[in-house]
């Protein structure tokens, strides 16, 4: 039975520390090996301050790395951001002020390695640092995320796939949730990262993950052996059915959800967290997909008073469903969206550094999900 520890916290270092150390402890983080290589990864999925909530706290990566080398253990900084330079989050997260004078190492995830997975995979590449650690600490951020729900456990090893193959994938999968939780439950699989510790403290919900969404004080600090067993109690102190979230729904079908919870501490009641919008991408009759997607779904939608055409979503959006156009009657640019090439994944919403996109119902869709209570 997987043992699911919770703890209050806060970003005060003097308490934070001693509370990281003691879910490490109740882990079994005592009995890492000496001289050990230790790849640590956080939450950094582009260029922010703590207090946007996006990344994980500096703090939280400080307590880990500190918790490393009392072990006589190696650590190792590593992630593959969405946007922005490895240096540039690092930077502006405050995580490398934070570790200043540390004998930590800092390594963009950069080469990849193939691995077996299930079906209809087959393969998956991901990054070798990832693969090849002797421990693997994961720190997720407690985030909504408007294609996954949530950014939990297992949804924060997406980081260990490198680069644009990001985007790659989200094309490939992303026009199908289900799928797309499936492949991120293949990547927890390859994996197998020993420990994970969710930085609840201050949180983020509504439109999630990016500069859209909405820092939300939560305090708690979640640790576990076994990631889906995290997500689930996660979404237990949400108020939400853990087959809510499509990743756990995913290690459900696939066997790996624990048929029971050991939980050590308890858990804030959070009753009024709000959560993204979301659906499944493809309803009905398949002929009828392609028009059901583009008028009944929600799209990713620029407001043009934010919008300041910086080119970061057209570069990553996998579909390259995003360009420039020019307004005639304004003699100004805006953007343009091909709804029949979108594939829902709001990859843009998540990696636009101004927050100016947002997933939206389109009327219609909003009329639907009126008639039908969704």
């Amino acid at each position: 039975m997987p043992q699911v520890i919770i703890r209050k916290a806060e970003y005060d270092y003097r308490t934070l520390r001693p509370v990281f150390f003691g879910i490490m402890d109740a882990l079994g983080g005592q009995g890492m090996a000496r001289n050990c290589r230790v790849v640590i990864k956080p939450n950094l999925l582009a260029p922010a301050s703590p207090e946007k909530a996006m990344v994980t706290h500096p703090l939280v990566v400080k307590a880990a790395v500190e918790y490393v080398l009392e072990r006589g253990a190696s650590p190792v900084i590593s992630d593959s951001p969405a946007m922005g330079s490895f240096e540039k989050v690092l930077k502006e997260s405050g995580i490398r002020d934070a570790l200043e004078g540390l004998p930590v190492q800092f390594r963009e995830f950069r080469r990849s390695a193939s691995v077996a997975a299930g079906a209809p995979f087959r393969t998956l590449s991901l990054a070798q640092d990832a693969l090849e650690a002797d421990v693997l600490i994961n720190l997720p951020k407690l985030k909504t995320h408007a294609q996954m729900l949530l950014t939990l456990g297992v949804k924060n090893l997406f980081g260990c796939v490198v680069g644009l193959s990001k985007p790659e994938w989200h094309f490939r999968a992303g026009v199908d949730r289900e799928m797309f939780a499936r492949l991120l439950v293949e990547i927890y699989k390859a994996l197998e990262p020993s420990f994970t510790v969710l930085d609840g403290i201050l949180a983020m919900e509504g439109q999630g993950p990016g500069r859209s969404g909405t820092p939300r004080q939560i305090g708690v600090l979640m640790g576990s052996s076994d990631a889906v067993a995290l997500d689930e109690a996660a979404c237990g102190m949400l108020g939400i059915k853990p087959d809510e979230l499509f990743t756990w729904r995913a290690a459900h079908d696939m066997g790996l959800a624990p048929e029971n919870l050991s939980i050590d501490g308890e858990a804030p009641v959070v009753r009024d967290f709000k959560f993204p919008l979301t659906g499944s991408l493809v309803f009905g009759p398949k002929w009828m997909h392609g028009g059901l997607r583009k008028h009944f779904v929600q799209r990713p939608e620029s407001d043009e008073d934010v919008c300041v055409l910086c080119g970061e979503c057209w570069k990553y959006c996998p579909a390259q469903a995003i360009r420039p156009k020019v307004k005639k009657e304004q003699k100004k640019k805006k953007l343009e969206f091909d709804y029949d090439k979108c594939i829902r994944c709001y990859c843009c919403v998540e990696v636009c550094p101004h927050g100016a996109l947002k997933a939206v119902d389109t009327l219609p869709g909003k009329l639907l999900r009126k008639i039908t209570k969704r």
